[in-house]
């Protein structure tokens, strides 16, 4: 417990746990440094969308953060039970490939790790009013927080590219 007459306990940083507490926080405040998404509209109705607020029953939230620039947002998903959720649907607005950016359960932080491996690739399938969609795991009383990394491939790129490996 907080106590304003002595001072903060900087020695528990010896212990592993907190010191990977520390480095969750640390890389938390450079995630809302560093993206646009985090600050740019952040007190405008335009910077959050929800993607899906329903799902109670699953005890999951997700929502898109937005930058100025259309294509700059960032998607974050919540699982808030002690279980981890396997082949969960998550809508998103553009087709790629997503880049997992933050997981608060990663063994850098002190968590079992259960994750995407670093990313996820877009579906053509709907989910509620998003014409693309992500199948995640998602870590048990977990965050995961995700950024739109490529453009989709279109026919004409992957001919290409079929040509330029053929021997």
């Amino acid at each position: 417990e907080w106590d304003f007459d002595k001072s903060l306990d900087c020695d528990l940083l010896q212990y592993e746990p907190h010191e990977k507490l520390q480095k969750y926080l640390h890389d938390l405040n450079a995630l809302c440094s560093a993206e646009p998404a985090m600050f740019e509209r952040d007190f405008t109705p335009e910077g959050f969308e929800w993607i899906d607020f329903r799902n109670s029953d699953a005890g999951v939230v997700s929502f898109i953060r937005k930058a100025s620039d259309p294509d700059d947002f960032l998607v974050f998903v919540f699982n808030f039970t002690p279980l981890p959720r396997r082949d969960y649907i998550v809508g998103v607005p553009k087709k790629g490939v997503y880049r997992e950016i933050i997981n608060s359960d990663s063994a850098s932080y002190w968590g079992s790790n259960v994750g995407n491996a670093g990313w996820a690739v877009s579906e053509e399938r709907r989910s509620y009013q998003w014409p693309f969609s992500l199948r995640l795991t998602l870590p048990p009383l977990g965050m995961l927080a995700f950024k739109l990394e490529e453009p989709p491939i279109t026919a004409d790129v992957s001919e290409k590219r079929k040509k330029d490996i053929r021997p």
